[in-house]
């Protein structure tokens, strides 16, 4: 099944200029002879093919398979993604959205050939016929070859140099040309015009030149006027994000570090471009969440100079990991819900606001229960974490050990304190020349509440500190 995308070409006309007599196709002479303050606009060959590379780009997300198109098309060969994506009406409306959200518009044709959705897309078009009942979008092989009979034959690129003399003869569709003796035709014409009939109707295969991704993705949009509010350039981004996405899925990738540029004036009055990284604490590839991060930077910065181009890098990406194969979700979430949270509140307060446990080498509680911003860890769980500590350590440890009193020879905090546990013995780090020899107890007040006190031992002397809080 392939999926025909056509971008629009036609220019835009205003009321009045249509009002005083311009139409499209006019030269620029009679144009402003009817309306001398016309404003024209030249077409730009460059920056068209840059568009239709980047609406290629960004449809690599919904098939592997796109390749160009003479007259402006796009080729999109979708019987893999069929059931991936919801089916046909479901797919062309992904398909739609996306193209649009890039500032373009689209005619959209879907048939079991190429050359035949390709046929029946501009002929849609040129004579802007409305769309087709929801029952009767996509065709079967029949049904398709019934239709491609009716379209007037000069719809066939291949055949339009062959009009006067095809009408002479009393060819008027496609069904009275292929009527015609093809040994005949051959001679009179070229073999391309019979090759595009076999292909269009089913009879003969399709080769195509599909779409190659770069090895590396690094897109720059130039924007139509200057933005001088960073909320708006959530925007103008969203198109490089959509064309990354499709970057990604085509490489089957994860970008797990981005960066946004922001340029601003140039020349002489130059202003370096403001940058705006973003880590994930999980590698990630979906449009939605790529835009939420975003969204929550953008709302935090003020801009410095009005913003004239953006520039996209994948700065960081891994390998595409498969969906998981549990059966049974996870308890209170999956890993990746709660990497995606974490994500979320760093963009939104700031990297260093964010921050998670992460145990360290070291036999010190107060060196090994460390703090470190939450991008940086990577994707581990609350309870990963919890079960990287030792099992008999308090959570909740105090920022530098509090001296307690000794009352009939038992430490006190407010009450007598009880030893349940221990001693936890901790003879280290002479090797940096503080030397740590404590004994750890697990103890416990009047109050039912539970204290991670230790001994300190120096010379003959015996001193208690507490240290942490059970929860």
């Amino acid at each position: 099944m392939f999926a025909v995308l056509e971008h629009e070409q036609v220019l835009a006309m205003s009321a009045s200029a249509a009002a005083a007599g311009v139409r499209p196709g006019m030269r620029r002479g009679g144009v402003l002879a009817l309306a001398p303050e016309t404003l024209l606009c030249e077409r730009d060959a460059g920056r068209e093919q840059g568009a239709r590379d980047d609406i290629a780009l960004t449809l690599l997300q919904y098939t592997p398979e796109v390749a160009h198109a003479e007259e402006d098309s796009l080729l999109l060969d979708v019987s893999a993604s069929l059931s991936a994506f919801g089916g046909r009406l479901a797919l062309c409306r992904r398909i739609r959205d996306s193209v649009q959200a890039l500032g373009f518009s689209l005619q959209l044709s879907m048939a079991p050939t190429a050359q035949g959705a390709w046929l029946l897309g501009r002929y849609r078009r040129r004579h802007r016929r409305p769309p087709l009942p929801r029952q009767r979008r996509s065709l079967g092989m029949a049904s398709m070859q019934r239709r491609l009979d009716a379209l007037p034959f000069v719809i066939l690129p291949a055949a339009r140099p062959y009009q006067e003399w095809l009408t002479g003869i009393g060819c008027q569709t496609l069904a009275d040309l292929r009527k015609l003796p093809r040994a005949g035709l051959q001679r009179r014409s070229d073999q391309q015009l019979l090759a595009s009939l076999d292909r269009a109707y089913g009879t003969a295969p399709e080769i195509f030149d599909w779409v190659q991704p770069p090895q590396t993705f690094s897109a720059w949009l130039e924007l139509p006027d200057r933005i001088e509010h960073a909320e708006a350039v959530l925007f103008a981004a969203r198109r490089l994000i959509l064309q990354m996405t499709g970057w990604l899925v085509a490489q089957q990738l994860a970008v797990s570090c981005f960066r946004l540029s922001l340029e601003h004036e140039r020349g002489r009055q130059a202003i370096a471009p403001t940058p705006l990284e973003i880590s994930l604490a999980e590698a990630a590839w979906h449009e939605e969440h790529l835009l939420r991060l975003l969204k929550e930077r953008l709302g935090r910065l003020q801009l410095e100079a009005p913003v004239i181009a953006l520039r996209l890098q994948a700065m960081q990406v891994v390998p595409m990991l498969p969906p998981t194969a549990s059966l049974f979700p996870e308890p209170g979430g999956t890993p990746g819900a709660y990497a995606r949270l974490l994500e979320l509140l760093s963009a939104r307060l700031g990297s260093e606001n964010v921050l998670q446990p992460a145990a360290q080498a070291d036999y010190r509680p107060e060196i090994a229960n460390a703090w470190q911003t939450a991008a940086t860890q990577g994707h581990r769980t609350p309870q990963e974490n919890r079960r990287a500590l030792s099992p008999a350590r308090p959570f909740w440890l105090l920022q530098a050990p509090l001296a307690l009193a000794v009352r009939n020879h038992r430490p006190f905090y407010s009450s007598p304190l009880r030893l349940l546990a221990g001693p936890e013995r901790i003879e280290c780090s002479w090797w940096d020349g503080v030397a740590a020899v404590r004994d750890y107890f697990i103890a416990e007040g009047d109050d039912a509440a539970c204290y991670w006190i230790y001994r300190q031992r120096s010379g003959d002397d015996i001193y208690w500190f507490l240290h942490g809080l059970f929860a």
